[in-house]
Parts: structure tokens; C-alpha cells; sequence
């Protein structure tokens, strides 16, 4: 995620703090000064807020340690001022894993809600909610009513949050995943609504809350229905045949004037015959800047490209430009660069299945994209935003 620090790695598994999450914390501590005139309850509102965000990532980690379980990689973990995120490359197939896997993170804060319970039983016991809430409570006291809080709030069905993907699964064992999705992404936009209304007269930030779930369902939901109209659609019958490709000794001038004389943006580098690179519209605009127009192809190309195979299907190359966060695919077989595969590509494929009804294309069927004579003309290729985005655990 842009504007992210990495800040450690726990279990495998990067954690980066947001740039807005800093802002946050300057906000704690000069709300807690200038409601006491004391520096030590600034630095104790500080403590409680890292104390807080050390929860979320247990959640989160929760959420991460289960989905490997099934063999599904967290790419990262993300603190935001309003919570966690960790980014799983893809949410399980079946159901009854998803409902595991959403119910891992509450499970974590059950977990410590209770381990925290007994410690303050074999003292003066728990607080209630009510004194926590009008004078404070003790630091255990508050740590205990944040698990309880975050456990609870995480379970109301506002996808995607966790009680959102629970109601996503149980939807999708009675009926299609993408209606599935769609159902639970309109009751999550519902609850939005809700949030937004309350943070009115109770909390602002449940505005911030609200605005995230409005639009992390309209993108999932937009999501699953891109990778239900790809699913059994050979790379082949998408990919584009006829492209621009560079040698490693060719300078970035060369690959300027490729640019300027149409719009790919991204090039194979081959040499003889075989892919060895990648050369990326912004690694060539960096490289320009910095080593100047006469450098060397080959001191620039990305050499940890992601390739696909044509026979693979058109969903997992989406997977993999959602990974990767590239706009292009090179297309490879025995070695060598066939074709291309990029963001056009599924984006005309999502517009060709709209317009035959919503009816999913067979395997073998000509897909006849508008303006199909881009393979004749190849740098005519509009480029168009990245697609995809994390999901959330």
C-alpha cells in the first residue's frame, strides 16, 4: 500500500504502518495534554494506542496463520488509523474455510478478553463498561473492553469486514458465489449508511468506518464478478499475439521512441529468443531521471518478472497482475515471449460477457474484442488503471 512504512515481520509476514496512522498518534497525545496539562497522561494515551494497534495485528494475524492453514499466502499487513488490514492473496474457495478463516481474527480477541479476565480476577475483577468508559478504568480494565469491543463490532454483518465474509460463505452454500457476494456487499453498503448516521452524534470515526465499507464492498463485489467471467477462459484465446519487444544492450532511448510511437507501455526484454526481463513504463521514466537516455535496457529490466502460460486460464492471470501490481503479463511457452496479457485484456472480456447477457463464455469460443485489429497494430493499446486491490482479513 502507498504511503506505508515496513515496520517489522512477524510469522512470515511483512507489517507496514500507514503514513495517516502517525497522524493519529500526534492527535492522542495532544488530546490527552490538553485535556490534563500533564506529559505523562500524553505518553500513557500513547502507550494505550500502540497497546491497541499490538491487538489489531494479533487479529489480523489471526486471520493471516489461519488462511495458511489452507495453503493461502498473506501478502502483508497493513495498521490504518482505523484498524488492520492484511492482504491475503485470495479468499478460500470453499465456504466452510472462509467461515474459519473470517472468524480467526474475533477469535483472537476472544482469546486475550479472556486470559485478561483472569488476571483481573484474581484482583478486584473487571470493571464494567459503563466506569471504563466515564473515568477511564485501569490499563488491564481497558485493554479488556477494547477485545470485547473489537471482537463484537467485527462479527456485525457490514462486508467486508469479518461477520460480512461469515454471511458471504453461508449465502454462497445455498446459492451462486457472485449473487452471494453481490447479497452481502448491499447489506455491508446498508450497514455503511448505519455507521455513517451514528458517527453523526456519537463517534466521527465511524464515518471513516463507514466510507471504508461502502467502498471495499463495491470493489470485492466488482471483483468476484471480473474473476467469475474469466474462470475457464484460456490465456490464449486473450492474449495479444503481436507486440514491441527489446534486447537487453538496446538503450532507453530506443525504448522511448517504442513508447512515443504508440502506447505499450511495458516490454519483454528477449535475447537470443529467450525471455530475460522486463521492462516497465515506470522503471524506464525512473531510470530516465536518474541514469539518463543512454543507459542499457539490461541496467534497468525487472528480472523477477511474473510470467503465464498460455494454456493457463484468464483468472489466474488476473491473480498474478493483482499480486504483482503491473499492468502487463508476458505470455511464455518453452521459454519464449507468445503474447501479452494486460489489465485491456479482462476489462474487454468483462465488456464482451456484459454484452452477451452476462452469459460466461465457453473455452473455446472467439472472444472478437472491439478493435481486434490492436494485434495488427499493436502499440495502440489504451492504457487503463490497475485492477485490483488486498483483500481484507
Amino acid at each position: 500500500m502507498n504511503w506505508s512504512w515496513r515496520i517489522g515481520r512477524i510469522a512470515g509476514i511483512d507489517v507496514y504502518v500507514h503514513s495517516t496512522f502517525l497522524l493519529l498518534l500526534g492527535w492522542v497525545a495532544l488530546a490527552h495534554y490538553l485535556a490534563h496539562g500533564d506529559l505523562g497522561e500524553a505518553i500513557g494515551g500513547l502507550i494505550f494506542i500502540l497497546a491497541l494497534f499490538g491487538i489489531v495485528v494479533l487479529h489480523e494475524l489471526g486471520h493471516a496463520l489461519t488462511a495458511r492453514h489452507y495453503g493461502i499466502r498473506t501478502r502483508d499487513i497493513t495498521l490504518l488509523p482505523i484498524g488492520g488490514m492484511a492482504r491475503l492473496e485470495r479468499m478460500p474457495e470453499d465456504p466452510r474455510q472462509e467461515i474459519v478463516v473470517a472468524l480467526a481474527g474475533p477469535a483472537v480477541n476472544v482469546v486475550l478478553a479472556v486470559g485478561i479476565y483472569l488476571m483481573l480476577a484474581m484482583g478486584q475483577g473487571v470493571s464494567a463498561l459503563q466506569e471504563v468508559m466515564r473515568v477511564g478504568g485501569g490499563f488491564l480494565d481497558q485493554l479488556f473492553w477494547v477485545n470485547v469491543s473489537l471482537a463484537a463490532f467485527n462479527l456485525l454483518p457490514a462486508f467486508p469486514m469479518d461477520g460480512g465474509r461469515v454471511l458471504r460463505a453461508v449465502l454462497a452454500m445455498r446459492s451462486d458465489y457472485v449473487r452471494a457476494t453481490q447479497t452481502a456487499a448491499t447489506i455491508g453498503q446498508g450497514m455503511a449508511f448505519v455507521f455513517a448516521f451514528l458517527g453523526l452524534f456519537f463517534n466521527p470515526f465511524l464515518i471513516f468506518i463507514a466510507l471504508f465499507v461502502w467502498l471495499a464492498a463495491t470493489e470485492e463485489a466488482s471483483l468476484v464478478q471480473l474473476r467469475s467471467a474469466l474462470d475457464g477462459i484460456p490465456v490464449k484465446r486473450a492474449m495479444i499475439t503481436h507486440f514491441r519487444t527489446l534486447r537487453p544492450d538496446e538503450t532507453l532511448a530506443q525504448a522511448v521512441e517504442h513508447v512515443a510511437a504508440g502506447f505499450q507501455q511495458d516490454f519483454p526484454v528477449v535475447e537470443d529468443g529467450h525471455l530475460v526481463g522486463v521492462l516497465t513504463r515506470h522503471d524506464l521514466t525512473t531510470a530516465l531521471g536518474q541514469l539518463g537516455p543512454q543507459s542499457r535496457v539490461r541496467e534497468v529490466m525487472r528480472r523477477d518478472f511474473v510470467p503465464v502460460d498460455p494454456n493457463e486460464m484468464l483468472q489466474t492471470a488476473f491473480a498474478r497482475l493483482r499480486d504483482c501490481d503491473c499492468h502487463a503479463l508476458p505470455v511464455v511457452q518453452d521459454g519464449q515471449v507468445v503474447g501479452r496479457v494486460t489489465a485491456d485484456n479482462l476489462a474487454e472480456v468483462l465488456m464482451i460477457r456484459e454484452a452477451r447477457g452476462r452469459r460466461r463464455l465457453e473455452p473455446d469460443e472467439p472472444i472478437d474484442f472491439a478493435g481486434r485489429d490492436r494485434e495488427e497494430h499493436p502499440l495502440s493499446l489504451a492504457e487503463s488503471p490497475p485492477i485490483g486491490s488486498g483483500s481484507r482479513g
